[in-house]
């Protein structure tokens, strides 16, 4: 009998160590979501680093949907379970930046793009008067070999050599990168700003998170690939994980952006629905991108024509201009049909240069992260996305 075809179509929706990936494959599976775990070490997996949590792509909305429901967080019910805390892993340098009540949250890669990241990060921090830590994880790796199981402690010397290599690695382009900067700032080319660097090992998401949670930046701001033909990676990627987890504003940046100050954006796009929490969450973006002014296009979220009527248009206009008197604050409603092209239209129509999205409704974000949609709208067409949180929904 030919196999279903839905069936043997899988897709990643989280990536997580060993022991939270169980964690997460056990929740699925009582909920009768079948969920394979994959890059497992086969020799000692506890020793496994970004295992990828796999379902049919006929499950993924039901998978999803769930994940947004669950009323406990995964990283917090994981520290419970080992009893553990990173605290005791602090370096001086972050420490002292976790006393700071501002700063800016930079994840560095070291790939061609972070040097654009950095710029736009330092020009950020410099006009809000913030300062910049530099965030690296690297993944230590389990070298593949197919020892045999009783054999393992013959591996330990490996495996201490790879982490001891990584570490080297990581440590050795911080310096370099923050040799750049300090010599960019010398020259006048990057604004003076007061900033630390961190490392750390682990998988990058994680690490970056849970950082975020316990010492709350004003912003986050990362690179992503962007745009990409592969579904997978949108599903699992570090920068769809801390869009859906963070509870500070990330800003995302596409490889490919040519802006690397946030002053040379003169065109936003904000997503709204006419609810209330959406107010609150403009005014909270209207306050972060303070002293810039550019020009703010409402665009709706929600199809529907009953929520886009006369008396709510006019209602909301009242009000920005109430509010925000010297803002330029327009609107413009989504053409009719796929939202991809009604979305590629408004952005060439209107030379929107940064989409805002509000994230208080979570099964809105679900949606947001079927594979084909991230692909779509998040990480759409080199547009940078800035997404605010409302605290109230974490």
């Amino acid at each position: 009998m030919p196999q279903d075809k839905d069936q043997s179509k899988l897709v990643t929706v989280a990536i997580h160590t060993y022991e939270k990936a169980q964690i997460l494959q056990s929740l699925l599976q009582s909920q009768g979501i079948p969920a394979t775990l994959h890059n497992v070490n086969t020799v000692q997996p506890v020793f496994s680093t970004g295992v990828r949590v796999r379902i049919a792509e006929r499950d993924l909305p039901r998978a999803l949907a769930y994940i947004e429901d669950l009323k406990w967080d995964l990283d917090e019910a994981y520290d419970v379970l080992q009893e553990k805390s990173d605290l005791a892993n602090e370096s001086p340098d972050t420490a002292h930046v976790a006393a700071y009540k501002g700063y800016v949250l930079i994840p560095v890669d070291f790939s061609s793009y972070t040097d654009k990241i950095v710029k736009l990060g330092f020009h950020f921090a410099a006009r809000r008067e913030l300062h910049v830590l530099l965030m690296h994880v690297y993944t230590g790796t389990m070298p593949q070999m197919n020892f045999p199981y009783g054999d393992f402690t013959a591996l330990l010397p490996q495996i201490q050599e790879a982490s001891q290599q990584e570490a080297g690695k990581a440590e050795q382009q911080m310096t370099e990168l923050s040799k750049e900067i300090d010599a960019k700032m010398a020259d006048g080319s990057l604004p003076q700003v007061t900033y630390r660097t961190t490392i750390r090992d682990g998988i990058p998401a994680d690490e970056i998170l849970r950082y975020a949670k316990r010492n709350l930046p004003a912003i986050i701001i990362m690179g992503t690939r962007g745009k990409t033909e592969d579904s997978d990676y949108i599903v699992g990627s570090v920068a769809a994980e801390i869009i859906d987890r963070a509870q500070a504003p990330v800003l995302v940046v596409p490889e490919k952006i040519a802006i690397d100050d946030l002053m040379q954006v003169k065109h936003v796009g904000v997503a709204t629905s006419f609810d209330q929490r959406d107010l609150v969450l403009f005014d909270q973006m209207m306050q972060l991108m303070k002293p810039l002014a550019p020009e703010y296009r409402l665009f709706n979220v929600s199809r529907s024509e009953g929520k886009w009527g006369d008396v709510q248009l006019q209602a909301i206009q009242e009000y920005n201009k109430q509010q925000y008197p010297d803002a330029h604050i327009e609107w413009s409603k989504l053409s009719e049909g796929e939202l991809y092209a009604a979305l590629e239209e408004f952005v060439a129509n209107h030379q929107v240069e940064l989409i805002v999205v509000n994230t208080y409704k979570r099964r809105v974000l679900a949606k947001l992260f079927n594979p084909t949609m991230a692909r779509r709208m998040l990480f759409h067409a080199g547009t940078p996305i800035l997404v605010m949180h409302s605290n109230s929904s974490r």
